[in-house]
């Protein structure tokens, strides 16, 4: 099994930053992609940043520029540095990761999503 687990959200100002963290761990063979997905209130799940393949990285539109994503291969860790947050990035922040996992002897590849971790940007 696969567990994404997620920290650093909270409560933060408009302007203000904050970094997310989410860390793989189980019987992972490789990680092809990961990333961050966003649900505001009242819609529906959106992309954040992904890497999707490689060092490829996909963002929304709307965080080109303020957030940057990064990862630590070596801890299967990935990492979303939030700049000059705005009221619009409120949100439940998803950790995603689309994974090869190894069990007996076989591989097998599936989408993992982590609980999500709350961040609200207010004053």
């Amino acid at each position: 099994q696969v567990q994404l687990v997620e920290s650093g959200g909270g409560l933060m100002q408009p302007g203000g930053s904050l970094r997310l963290s989410c860390a793989a761990s189980g019987s992972i063979f490789s990680i092809n992609a990961m990333g961050w997905y966003r649900r505001a209130p009242g819609k529906g799940r959106e992309l954040v940043a992904v890497f999707s393949g490689g060092s490829s990285t996909n963002y929304a539109d709307s965080v080109k520029g303020r957030f940057t994503i990064s990862r630590d291969n070596a801890k299967n860790t990935v990492y979303l540095q939030m700049n000059a947050l705005k009221p619009e990035d409120t949100a439940v922040y998803f950790c995603y990761a689309f994974i090869t996992v190894q069990n007996s002897g076989s591989l097998s590849a599936a989408d993992y999503w982590g609980r999500g971790t709350q961040v609200t940007v207010s004053s």
